[in-house]
């Protein structure tokens, strides 16, 4: 994974609320078990009209929005666990969500997946989806090692387990971190044995 330390970006707002897995990644897609190319089809029914054309009124086909930030309703990433759900937001291109709520599920299978999902309050969210429909090219930032949002309405502290926290930093997934300690591990087995 990429090492997340600090990140700047536009953002992308999508107010929608209860944003399920299968409108993230729709499950006739879920058929590969590389993580690679499913953020073609990352909103593909919202994204797409039914014969395939573009729908010029959803938010990611709108010109005026562009970045690595998406900034979704409440309750994002609700329904089924599928891990695809992550894998296509961070394929598409986006870092970091930000939603007032975040199923348990998603928001793990994002931060293992390197995407940072960033929990805010309701009223913080309406604004911030405010600001940024009515200004495109403002940035957010996100400083991790400090655990804060920056925005033009303000800045926040950001909730997040200590040990993603590290993973994150340094760009490790659970088997890199357990890379990272070999040399103790093999020190402990020794001790164990003598």
């Amino acid at each position: 994974m990429e090492k997340f330390v600090t990140f700047t970006s536009t953002a992308i707002p999508l107010p929608t609320e209860n944003i399920d897995t299968d409108q993230i990644i729709p499950a006739r897609f879920l058929k590969a078990t590389d993580k690679q190319g499913f953020g073609e089809n990352v909103f593909r029914d919202w994204r797409f009209n039914k014969d395939n054309s573009i729908n010029k009124k959803f938010v990611l086909n709108d010109t005026r929005f562009r970045g690595s930030i998406l900034v979704a309703g409440n309750n994002f990433g609700c329904g089924s666990s599928r891990e695809h759900a992550a894998w296509a937001l961070s394929d598409y291109g986006f870092k970091v969500i930000i939603s007032s709520f975040f199923a348990d599920i998603f928001k793990g299978n994002a931060l293992n997946n390197g995407l940072l999902p960033v929990q805010v309050s309701e009223d913080y969210l309406k604004k911030l989806l405010a600001e940024i429909t009515q200004n495109p090219s403002i940035e957010l930032t996100i400083d991790l090692k400090q655990q804060i949002l920056k925005t033009p309405i303000g800045e926040i502290f950001i909730e997040i387990d200590s040990y993603k926290k590290m993973c994150l930093i340094n760009g490790y997934d659970d088997i890199d971190f357990l890379i990272s300690k070999k040399e103790k591990i093999i020190a402990f087995e020794i001790a164990q044995h003598q």
